[in-house]
């Protein structure tokens, strides 16, 4: 299923890395957005013909709302179009496929994902790592938040043993597995909480803490911050910055493909020239464009996938 211009479908991504977690306690199955219609699809701004004859699917995993995602990356698909002259479309995972899977398999040829995808794909699949995104202090770094309720009566780490916390999708980065960094550092474990599940985006995430369903949110540090500026929730603690999402492309596309592409992404301009055909922009999490990625730039949170996560749908003990 691809985004045409006759025809736009969409589903969910669902991820099937499973992060570890305490033997006592089981995370529930995650909360999937539903498929949008096929004439909701076709209202989304950003698709424009081009003549191309080369075409390349672009994936991603799913950060806020379908709908939000699908035009942030439409606009900016439309800016790569007109770069390279290659036609790109937006492809969404199905519901019972996974980002990683996709890419590896060159089911899409280039997509825009948060380091732990990256690091399962690329250990798996051999994919290569094109540019990281910059944040707003032109840095290829981000973090995490944990937010409350603004009326919360937490004030430190220690204040979530024993309170409901919420996770964003499996496989992310800021929603997951930094904020597993941030409690294994400070000595908490999952079975310390009262309750612990998986939302599937950081939108859903957030929306969880804001409804009063769950105490305690682990979240990106772009919506934190929006969120607090619009005073719905207060920001609990700040992780430290480890290397930010970016984009990979699978390891079977033509060298000089690859080259005029990460060129285009280096050229992109998102808060100067380019910024007026683009989609807020500002509320990805490369609001500043792109630098060039390596491998390597992923060496520590490697490490940590493998200490407190599961490694080919493998358990470990939680830590």
């Amino acid at each position: 299923m691809i985004i045409t211009y006759k025809f736009i479908m969409l589903s969910l991504v669902c991820v099937a890395l499973f992060i570890g977690c305490d033997v006592s306690q089981k995370p529930a199955q995650e909360k999937r957005d539903k498929r949008l219609s096929d004439s909701e699809l076709l209202k989304l701004p950003g698709v424009k013909p081009e003549g191309s004859s080369q075409q390349f699917l672009f994936g991603f995993d799913l950060r806020s709302s379908p709908q939000e995602d699908a035009r942030q990356y439409l606009s900016f698909l439309n800016y790569l179009q007109q770069q390279t002259g290659y036609r790109f479309k937006l492809r969404f995972t199905p519901r019972d496929g996974e980002i990683v899977e996709d890419l590896g398999n060159g089911v899409v040829q280039f997509a825009a994902i948060g380091a732990v995808s990256y690091i399962l794909a690329a250990d798996k699949y051999n994919v290569k790592p094109l540019v990281r995104g910059l944040n707003t202090e032109n840095k290829a770094e981000y973090r995490s938040m944990f937010i409350v309720r603004l009326n919360s009566r937490m004030r430190k780490l220690d204040d979530l043993i024993g309170k409901r916390l919420a996770f964003g999708n499996l496989s992310s980065t800021q929603g997951h597995l930094i904020p597993r960094i941030v409690l294994s550092k400070n000595n908490i474990k999952l079975s310390q909480l009262s309750e612990y599940d998986y939302m599937g985006s950081h939108q859903k995430c957030a929306d969880a803490v804001i409804s009063g369903r769950f105490d305690v949110c682990g979240l990106q540090d772009t919506m934190a911050n929006e969120l607090e500026r619009q005073h719905k929730v207060r920001i609990l603690h700040r992780s430290e910055y480890y290397p930010s999402s970016g984009v990979a492309v699978n390891k079977d596309v033509a060298e000089d493909v690859i080259v005029k592409v990460m060129q285009a992404m280096l050229d992109f301009q998102p808060k100067g020239k380019d910024a007026s055909k683009l989609y807020n922009w500002n509320k990805t999490e490369m609001p500043n464009g792109f630098v060039v990625a390596d491998n390597n730039d992923y060496a520590s949170l490697r490490k940590w996938l493998l200490k407190i996560s599961l490694n080919n749908k493998q358990q470990v003990p939680d830590s």
